[in-house]
């Protein structure tokens, strides 16, 4: 029989002597070889912060000393919300249990601990992206943003082969990781001012995706850049795309580009760059990157039906730990009123708040009127980037309307014309 709480483990944070260590019950955690490299270690020592670096520590088997069996990291984040204001999150990641040592609480003591200091901190929510659908809401997290991937058949897309370009007098050119690392925090920058759900980057994030401090440890390989510039030579736009070399057996080339990612801050950065990418010599397939559901880009060819899903899942996964600085901060599409009754189980955010929003702005207060909507954080956490709908969550029964037509209200006020997106994994 498994004890379901393990009163003899310690759960705290690491000391740099302690980081190897973790490294290897981080791998070994998400099945992959426990070995690690001292480059390793040395880079996650420099970047890492130690204090937000936690590790649950059990007693060997011969009772000699202590072996690390779950891990759990957090780092300061800001995230992008509706209306385009950041607001200061808590980015939670690295997170492992060893098998050997599932279901003790090692996951909830370490989740704890780190949403209180988080809001100690005063950050305004907490965000993950979620390996598993069941574990996070039951710490209040709710998935707050979709990602999709499409699988584009470019002859059947209609494309124009004797068109390659833009015809919007733009221009697409070749680019290499240091003018990636020039020109991209600045589009990124741009992108999370309209586009909720998106995250911050910081120096390291760019390091790492063009290529810097390459080992013989890392598997990164230098892929294709290309940037659009509009017609006043603005960069608007920039794809990094990797091919497959893959010819079938007639000898013809049936390459399949893969999106790593694409960023384009008007629909014609985004038109752009993906005509480009079906205009590829070789390249018969491209593989889009984790877009919004609602993206634009099937309807970006002459043919839609070229662009089949291949993957949507739950991405992005939001907990809300300041109700009134989340729901302060967000912008709103149209004027009313809503008091909610949030419940918390962790006894972080929970409370009844009434919110009175305008397109101008919003106040949010606790209040002592009559509830119209009663939901948990989870809940709110997932409505509040304007993708989930309380209309259907009433339906599934996850909320209740204490007065009819509440959920309507709500999605009047928290629904949004885009969905959020999240580009990045961390």
């Amino acid at each position: 029989m498994i004890p379901s709480a393990a009163a003899d483990i310690d759960v705290r944070p690491i000391t740099e002597d302690e980081m190897a260590e973790w490294s290897r019950a981080l791998n070994a955690g998400f099945l992959r070889p426990p070995t690690t490299t001292p480059w390793t270690v040395a880079r996650r020592l420099a970047r890492f912060d130690l204090a937000r670096t936690r590790a649950a520590f059990a007693p060997t088997g011969d009772g000699t000393g202590t072996r690390q069996v779950a891990t759990f990291r957090s780092f300061a984040q800001e995230l992008s919300v509706p209306g385009g204001a950041r607001v200061p999150t808590d980015a939670i990641t690295n997170v492992t249990v060893t098998a050997t040592h599932r279901r003790r609480g090692l996951l909830s003591r370490m989740m704890a601990a780190d949403l209180a200091e988080a809001k100690e901190r005063g950050d305004v929510a907490a965000t993950l992206i979620a390996a598993e659908y069941r574990i996070y809401g039951r710490y209040g997290f709710g998935p707050a943003a979709t990602t999709t991937q499409w699988e584009i058949d470019v002859a059947r897309a209609g494309l124009d082969p004797r068109r390659p370009g833009p015809d919007d007098g733009g221009r697409i050119d070749p680019a290499g990781p240091d003018e990636v690392r020039r020109i991209g925090p600045a589009l990124h920058e741009r992108l999370r001012a309209r586009v909720a759900g998106v995250v911050s980057r910081d120096a390291f994030w760019w390091q790492d995706e063009t290529g810097v401090e390459r080992t013989p440890e890392d598997d990164w390989t230098e892929p294709f850049y290309a940037v659009y510039r509009s017609a006043r030579g603005e960069v608007e736009g920039l794809v990094e795309y990797r091919s497959d070399g893959h010819w079938n057996a007639a000898k013809a080339p049936a390459n399949t580009a893969t999106v790593v990612r694409l960023t384009g801050v008007t629909p014609a950065a985004e038109r752009a760059l993906w005509h480009h990418l079906c205009s590829v010599d070789w390249v018969t397939t491209v593989r889009t990157d984790g877009r919004a559901p609602d993206d634009l880009v099937p309807e970006l060819l002459p043919d839609p039906r070229a662009a089949r899903v291949v993957t949507q899942a739950d991405f992005l996964w939001v907990r809300i730990l300041d109700v009134v600085r989340a729901l302060e901060a967000r912008a709103y599409g149209a004027s009313g009123e809503l008091v909610l009754e949030v419940r918390d189980r962790a006894g972080l955010a929970g409370g009844r708040f009434r919110l009175a929003a305008t397109p101008d702005g919003a106040v949010c207060a606790p209040s002592a009127a009559a509830a119209q909507l009663t939901l948990d954080i989870g809940e709110l956490s997932a409505l509040w980037l304007g993708d989930a709908s309380a209309v259907r969550l009433a339906a599934l029964g996850r909320l209740v309307e204490e007065e009819a037509g509440a959920a309507r209200a709500a999605d009047a006020l928290l629904r949004t014309p885009r969905r959020p997106w999240c580009p990045d994994v961390f």
